[in-house]
């Protein structure tokens, strides 16, 4: 045997591993109201980890149907039926339940992204399950969802508005209209066919990529992107947020990622947007850095909160830590655009990543020394893995989105 081809036998043999210690991961961190965030401990429990996750229950329910494994689709089934137990009043999803304490927290300013991924978690769990109608059961809780987040959309551009950390990046300064966050409100509009799922993308291309030629029509948008215009260089990336006369220049990776997969981009706006990301090497050393450029002390978007726990540095947690779940969209995102060569590359990565510390699944890495920071046993980082391998298995129809939607073309950002 030639040591290329003896080679290749020890990456898919990693890979296939990955999988497996992905699948044992979620089963230890099963209860049987859900998914916790991490396997349970000490340290867990000190950070309130041992919960059932808004965002991360919704995420992980993603690889647990795609798993085909019985036991897991029906976990990711009690996680999200546990959120809907605990869902507000008017609607909103929980950013964490304590189901054994019946406590119930909703985040300082709102958690916006939990509804969000959960109404997608929802729709999609249809897809990836034969003969269940989870949305069917959920109904009733599935219209209170819609109506919560269309309380927080800007009535003429169809955008989704939040205040500062309260979506995943949650000591982040993002605020306004959020990219992050937009891409999720298209994607869910156009899982469950919403009519206005095209100006939300629209609306989108014109605000967060203001560089391309074209001129908006609506007013104040136009006035927006005439101010970054002047004042910002132009790049291939959609601008992480955009808020009054300041807006996000540190490259939001996952943001941008989440535009191309989702189809909020073209085709060739999202080839430039992983070219660009490539070429600024965020994928090591481990895939994916989250952050092009961390917010740095000097920087007027630097806040005091950054600094809590000497948690948010440079190039550490959401200012440019690298994250593995977020490692796994972007070799969904590979898979995609026929790139398959280098999606099986980054899930041996992946799979590095991962086995890190006797395969300790860490929350997250720094983004410059790839040092295992942030807390071990993470579900979603199984999650993830199992729908990235099974996407590149053949077996995942996630992101099959309407034609008119995704081959629309949209207006471009201009390269460097």
């Amino acid at each position: 045997m030639n040591q290329a081809v003896s080679l290749q036998k020890e990456e898919a043999s990693l890979c296939e591993e990955g999988y497996f210690r992905s699948i044992d991961l979620l089963r230890r961190n099963t209860i049987p109201e859900g998914i916790l965030a991490c396997t349970p401990g000490e340290r867990a429990s000190g950070r309130h980890y041992e919960s059932i996750f808004g965002r991360d229950a919704s995420i992980c329910a993603l690889g647990m149907f795609a798993s085909r494994e019985p036991d897991l689709i029906a976990a990711g089934q009690n996680g999200l039926r546990t959120l809907s137990h605990y869902q507000a009043a008017n609607g909103q999803i929980p950013k964490y339940v304590k189901p054994q304490l019946h406590e119930v927290d909703f985040w300082y300013t709102g958690c916006i992204d939990a509804t969000l991924w959960w109404l997608i978690a929802v729709r999609l769990h249809d897809r990836l399950v034969e003969d269940s109608s989870l949305e069917k059961e959920l109904s009733e809780q599935v219209e209170r969802a819609w109506q919560w987040l269309l309380c927080q959309e800007h009535q003429s551009w169809h955008l989704l508005q939040q205040n500062e950390a309260s979506d995943w990046a949650d000591i982040m300064p993002r605020s306004g209209f959020v990219l992050y966050t937009n891409t999720l409100w298209y994607w869910a509009k156009c899982l469950y066919d919403r009519s206005s799922a095209e100006k939300t993308r629209d609306f989108a291309n014109d605000l967060f990529c203001p560089d391309g030629r074209t001129v908006p029509l609506q007013r104040r948008i136009r006035l927006f992107v005439h101010y970054m215009r002047n004042r910002a260089k132009p790049n291939d990336f959609y601008r992480s947020f955009v808020n009054l006369s300041f807006w996000g220049t540190e490259i939001d990776t996952f943001g941008n990622v989440l535009a191309a997969l989702t189809g909020m981009a073209d085709f060739s706006k999202s080839r430039r947007i992983v070219s660009s990301l490539m070429r600024m090497e965020v994928h090591r050393p481990w895939p994916l850095r989250v952050v092009g450029e961390p917010i740095r002390k000097n920087n007027p978007l630097w806040r005091l909160y950054m600094q809590r726990h000497q948690q948010n540095l440079p190039f550490q947690y959401h200012n440019g830590g690298s994250w593995p779940f977020v490692g796994g969209f972007w070799i969904l995102l590979l898979k995609r655009l026929g790139m398959e060569q280098e999606a099986w590359q980054e899930l041996e990565q992946l799979a590095f990543a991962n086995r890190q510390g006797n395969w300790q699944f860490n929350e997250w890495f720094h983004g410059q020394s790839g040092e295992p920071m942030g807390m071990p046993g993470q579900s979603w980082n199984a999650a993830l893995y199992v729908l990235a391998w099974q996407a590149l298995k053949g077996r995942l129809p996630l992101f099959d989105l309407p034609c008119s939607l995704v081959e629309k073309p949209v207006q471009q950002c201009m390269s460097n």
